[in-house]
């Protein structure tokens, strides 16, 4: 019985330490204005998307761009190295990755035009549930730690599409198994 127990505590051990170097290589530690947020990202809904936004944050791309877009209650919109919305990486656009995951509180999603094979840098965090995005935008992760980081963002003028003056941003984003 107790090489049972022991073979058992063994294997809860191993999953641990692999789930978590698992969740290292998806997690990103993104450094705002208003503190830090760690994002969980999900290759197992958008393995293209997530493989865009390593290599993106690995190459520095996201530091010292701001959160352009942010409409309380709906959205934070941020990853354009423009800041108006309209810009991109060098990388070539992505082709849509679907799924039936929902828009919630938390959830990162890839902006793009009205093409939905257009996402390239720019994503946003909800603030709250958005069901007519379901089905309709990629879900690339969520937000683990730091939504009332998220909460504390600058938002934008209503009137004017959220479109922020003076905007918070990204100080750096890192992955965290990057230390």
């Amino acid at each position: 019985m107790r090489l049972i127990a022991s073979i058992a505590a063994a294997l809860m051990v191993l999953t641990a330490w692999s789930g978590s170097a698992f969740a290292d290589e998806n997690t990103v530690v993104m450094e705002t204005s208003q503190g830090n947020v760690t994002i969980q990202l999900r290759p197992d809904l958008a393995p293209k998307h997530v493989e865009q936004i390593k290599t993106l944050v690995k190459q520095g791309f996201y530091n010292g761009i701001v959160f352009h877009r942010v409409i309380d209650g709906f959205m934070a919109q941020t990853g354009d190295p423009t800041g108006t919305g309209s810009g991109g990486s060098d990388l070539p656009d992505l082709p849509a990755e679907f799924t039936d995951t929902k828009f919630v509180r938390g959830v990162i999603g890839m902006a793009r035009t009205s093409d939905p094979n257009s996402a390239n840098s720019q994503f946003f965090i909800m603030f709250d549930a958005s069901p007519n995005l379901d089905g309709q935008y990629t879900v690339l992760g969520e937000v683990t730690e730091g939504m009332d980081v998220v909460d504390k963002l600058k938002k934008g003028d209503p009137n004017a599409g959220g479109m922020v003056d003076q905007p918070d941003k990204i100080i750096k984003m890192q992955m965290q198994d990057a230390g």
